[in-house]
């Protein structure tokens, strides 16, 4: 991992290199890192602020990840979590404010789509290689969970 720079960032700061789960710690790092940078600091960590940090972080993920997956020799290893911590980041922005059960199910769902990978998402995951792919099917993942939630509140406006 601290061979590049790109590792310690694709394998989420050694949170991917977790021997259960790795994209679930990876999600777990995501999660935690939001809120204790939004809540330490609110007028800092502004929604506008998160989607710079996400969209920089998607292409910086990009890079980071094609270089780890070249050196590891698998193009989308699993210690590579980076596409987690970047798409659970933009699930977090658009729930935002959220209280910590809707958070929960986030979580889960976010998990649920990008462990199964129901169509597009696996598409994507068997189309697109390198870089962008191991970035791309995880915002479709992530796509799924606010769609989830968009659906949810129509249904069930609070």
């Amino acid at each position: 991992m601290l061979s590049h720079p790109a590792h310690l960032l694709a394998q989420g700061f050694g949170s991917g290199l977790s021997r259960i789960m790795p994209g679930t710690a990876g999600t777990l790092l995501s999660w935690l890192s939001y809120a204790v940078l939004t809540s330490r600091w609110p007028g800092v960590f502004t929604p506008a602020i998160w989607t710079l940090i996400i969209v920089a972080g998607f292409f910086i993920g990009i890079w980071a990840c094609r270089i780890t997956g070249r050196n590891l020799g698998i193009a989308d290893h699993g210690s590579m979590v980076w596409d987690e911590i970047i798409a659970f980041w933009s699930v977090m922005v658009f729930l935002s404010p959220a209280d910590l059960v809707t958070q929960c199910l986030a979580f889960f769902w976010f998990r649920v789509f990008d462990m199964m990978k129901p169509e597009p998402i696996r598409y994507f995951d068997r189309r697109f290689k390198g870089g962008f792919g191991v970035m791309w099917d995880d915002i479709v993942a992530a796509f799924y969970t606010l769609l989830l939630f968009a659906l949810w509140r129509t249904l069930y406006p609070v």
